[in-house]
């Protein structure tokens, strides 16, 4: 097998708040009369939490057949043959032998839609869902702010790191996108603006509507960052900003020119995705970005 996989599910695995979120949500959604989904099921966490608060039964639907066969190893390993059925094919072709009550699924990316969630789950609830049926999560939305670091990440490259300059570096910046482990919570400079939000039927790898950041105290601009927020449950969320120890999510970080700003001042800017596959790929992505300056208008 692919070590790549273990490694991305033992990172996922061991990211408490992200288990002890869904394991939350699921309390609130499954007793033992319910049938559940976990939809990009994985090495099964999800399905065992569904397990634990007393599904009747769990289809564990997953593509990679790679990572099907870990799965049916632990299906077997845990007795769980009568409680869960492994479904092996793409969740939008799937036809599950009855409608389901919950469908659960965390295929939520670094930016939040580039794992196409909102599209699989569409399909796949329009078929196998029960009409008033229960989506873990219910909704997700992607947010992009205008940021100043503190002393890490694209903010390093200054005119002042251990007393040398650095801003040199900054003339090798390209408009794409970084991943970034936060350490630090970073200075957002203004109200982050909404990118994606399925709420509203947005899926995120279409069209990207171009976005004004109005910013709300002076700084420097770093850089624009991208990050998402997911609504569980109703009064339970998980989110990769601000970053938390052990967040198996980054950030996206679009690295800009460092640049002195002002209260008043708007940076505008307009994601521009690749056509198909390579969609999926944050780092192919490139922001185009302006500053208005408020004195200058």
């Amino acid at each position: 097998m692919d070590q790549r996989h273990l490694l991305m599910h033992q990172a996922m695995l061991g990211d408490r708040r992200r288990v002890e979120a869904y394991d939350r949500a699921l309390a609130a959604a499954v007793d033992e009369n319910t049938v559940v989904a976990d939809v990009g099921a994985g090495t099964l966490a999800l399905t065992a939490l569904a397990l634990r608060h007393g599904a009747a039964h769990v289809y564990a639907v997953e593509a990679d057949p790679q990572v099907a066969a870990v799965a049916d190893r632990i299906i077997k390993a845990n007795d769980w043959d009568d409680r869960v059925t492994l479904v092996v094919g793409d969740a939008r072709l799937a036809r599950l032998p009855r409608q389901v009550d919950v469908t659960v699924c965390e295929l939520m990316g670094n930016l939040g839609p580039e794992e196409d969630m909102a599209r699989i789950l569409r399909t796949f609830n329009r078929r196998n869902l029960r009409p008033g049926g229960v989506v873990v999560p219910e909704r997700v939305v992607t947010r992009l702010a205008a940021v100043q670091f503190d002393d890490e990440g694209w903010g390093i490259w200054s005119d002042d790191f251990l007393g040398m300059r650095l801003d040199v570096v900054q003339e090798l910046v390209e408009p794409s996108a970084h991943l970034h482990f936060l350490s630090r919570e970073p200075v957002l400079l203004g109200e982050p603006a909404v990118l994606v939000d399925t709420g509203r039927g947005d899926t995120g790898l279409r069209a990207a509507r171009p976005l004004a950041l109005p910013l709300e105290r002076d700084g420097t601009l770093h850089a624009v960052l991208g990050y998402f927020t997911a609504t569980l449950a109703p009064g339970i969320g998980l989110s990769n900003m601000p970053s938390y120890l052990g967040c198996n999510w980054a950030v996206f970080v679009w690295p800009l020119r460092h640049t002195r700003v002002a209260a008043g001042d708007t940076v505008h800017v307009r994601p521009r995705r690749p056509e198909g596959p390579a969609a999926r790929d944050v780092t192919r992505w490139r922001l185009d970005c302006h500053l208005d300056r408020a004195d200058k208008r």
